[in-house]
């Protein structure tokens, strides 16, 4: 008789935002997805994460594993061809009228953005909401396969008025859920939903892990990490120091809900809870792409820089990292973590 195949095993994955750093989620995802031995049943997102998510869902629902990597490929190459048009605006003849000239500026159109945004909000340098993400989101993915997925997504955004996180998911799921993730304060006006405005996830949740603990996702949960964790020495530059509070501010949220899973790990495994408390927790195995190592060097700039052969290297790096991590952590899938939260994450920070 024919050896039946192997049962994939199932994961849940959280994805960071960072812009078209999360070029590099794509890669992991287009690998992962070539892997047999593993399952992908639930996906937490924020920001570009939630786009990548979305995309890989909305493929995936009507052609499986092939689907969802045209879906990512066809996404990508939108998302590189609306921002080659908006940079052939040359924004820097704008600038150069507004700001002045200086040679040792290169405008372009994040640049131009961050300088108007320093006296200028996006309500007042963007009267007509210009967004080249929102047709790209509108038309590249089909929102109705992911609400029609059995594959669970949450999606985190920031509730401007009540400075919480607000999980979108099931039939919320929306373009303009995923919009309202990825939605930069200071270079688009808020995303309403029911009259309720909205500013980027990654400030309050990214990703949020949360949701993951409330249902029936898989208990093995990969981090796919766009963000470094550290770096050293002092930032001396404006945009170095603003880079690295960038940083601090879009890993807060993960390690502090890293620190409670930690905290709650250790109760369970070393019986510090009754059976009956014990009952209404769940053990989960954490993994980690860490691909903020990779990252570290490339500037906030780069998080704007849509050119094809960028976001096709960054692509290359995430199918190496998850490749990397199939050969080396894979076995750990359904028994165990594959890292040690507290060394990868927590490191110096009490229990």
């Amino acid at each position: 008789m024919a050896r039946s195949r192997k049962k994939s095993r199932p994961i849940s994955l959280a994805l960071q935002g960072g812009g078209a750093h999360g070029a590099f989620t794509w890669g992991v995802l287009e690998r992962l997805t070539e892997c047999e031995d593993i399952e992908i049943k639930s996906i937490t997102a924020t920001s570009a994460g939630a786009m990548n998510a979305a995309a890989y869902i909305s493929g995936y629902q009507k052609n499986g594993s092939t689907g969802a990597r045209e879906a990512l490929l066809d996404f990508w190459q939108d998302i590189s061809r609306r921002g080659a048009a908006l940079y052939s605006m040359k924004p820097h003849h704008i600038a150069t009228e507004v700001l002045g000239s200086n040679p040792l500026l290169a405008w372009t159109p994040h640049s131009f953005a961050t300088a108007m945004s320093s006296f200028l909000s996006p309500y007042d340098f963007n009267p007509f909401d210009l967004n080249p993400l929102r047709e790209t989101v509108e038309t590249m993915i089909d929102f109705e396969a992911v609400r029609a997925s059995p594959i669970q997504l949450f999606v985190a955004a920031t509730n401007v008025e009540t400075g919480k996180v607000r999980i979108f998911e099931g039939e919320e799921l929306t373009s303009e859920a995923i919009l309202a993730s990825a939605c930069l304060p200071n270079t688009f006006r808020a995303v309403e939903i029911d009259n309720v405005p909205y500013w980027d996830g990654g400030y309050l949740g990214n990703p949020s892990l949360f949701p993951l603990f409330y249902t029936d996702a898989p208990r093995d949960v990969l981090l796919v990490i766009l963000n470094p964790l550290e770096r050293k020495g002092t930032p001396k530059t404006a945009g170095a120091i603003q880079d690295r509070l960038n940083e601090i501010t879009f890993n807060a949220a993960l390690l502090g809900e890293l620190r409670a899973i930690a905290f709650v790990q250790k109760l369970l495994g070393q019986n510090w809870l009754s059976k009956a408390v014990q009952s209404r927790y769940r053990k989960l195995n954490i993994h980690a792409i860490r691909g903020g190592e990779m990252l570290r060097d490339l500037s906030l700039e780069t998080k704007y820089d849509t050119s094809w052969p960028f976001l096709s290297n960054l692509r290359e790096k995430g199918r190496d990292y998850a490749d990397e991590w199939l050969g080396s952590c894979l076995h750990h899938v359904g028994k165990q973590s594959s890292i040690d939260i507290h060394e990868t994450f927590l490191d110096g920070v009490e229990s």
